[in-house]
């Protein structure tokens, strides 16, 4: 599946079962509470905190939920992920080629 049909698979799905998109500001709130979820399972699961008592990792769930919150932003600000994302890695590149390769501390 392409990001455009991400995109739209998410946009059928809240006009099918979700009424309407949250607002914008809403939806930015919900996503820096998913990433602050996902900081959460991260730091259970490679740092130095434990998990509590019943809980689990459960890292692939949050990050769909954070990529998912993310999908609703791009729709409803009319950004298209998958040509803004080839624009951003194209940038990447040109910028950072030869970069990292040279950086010492990666070696």
């Amino acid at each position: 599946m392409t990001l455009k049909e991400t995109q739209e698979e998410v946009d059928r799905w809240i006009k099918t079962y979700g009424v309407r998109y949250f607002s914008e500001l809403t939806n930015m709130a919900i996503l820096t509470e998913e990433v602050g979820e996902l900081a959460r399972v991260m730091a259970r699961t490679y740092g130095d905190q434990s998990f509590k008592a019943g809980e689990k990792s459960n890292l692939g769930d949050e990050m769909a939920d954070v990529l998912w919150v993310l999908l609703c932003l791009a729709n409803q600000t009319g950004v298209d992920l998958e040509a803004e994302f080839r624009k951003n890695l194209e940038k990447k590149t040109a910028r950072d080629k030869t970069r990292h390769i040279n950086n010492e501390k990666l070696k």
